[in-house]
């Protein structure tokens, strides 16, 4: 087995939400890789991450569920993920 790249999407509640406690946050819930920021509008910046993790079943769902129980995120969601 390998390892899986997942780029994942996580939506702030507000514009209002510190993005740099955010980040704290992800770092502190999952095994960082990258995390940039994507303005939206209106002010809101989206987070993208960069996950890698071993190739088991169910790990990208454990990640992507350990995101949407942080505080201030109103949404997380793969929006890729490769073999690597």
């Amino acid at each position: 087995m390998g390892n899986v790249a997942i780029i994942l999407k996580i939506m702030p509640e507000s514009p209002e939400i510190d993005r740099e406690a955010l980040k704290a946050a992800v770092r502190a819930a999952v095994p960082v890789d990258d995390i940039r920021e994507e303005p939206i509008g209106f002010g809101l910046v989206a987070l993208k991450v960069a996950v890698v993790v071993p190739d088991s079943a169910g790990a990208p769902d454990e990640i992507e569920a350990a995101l949407q129980k942080i505080e201030g995120v109103a949404s997380a969601e793969i929006v890729e993920s490769t073999l690597v």
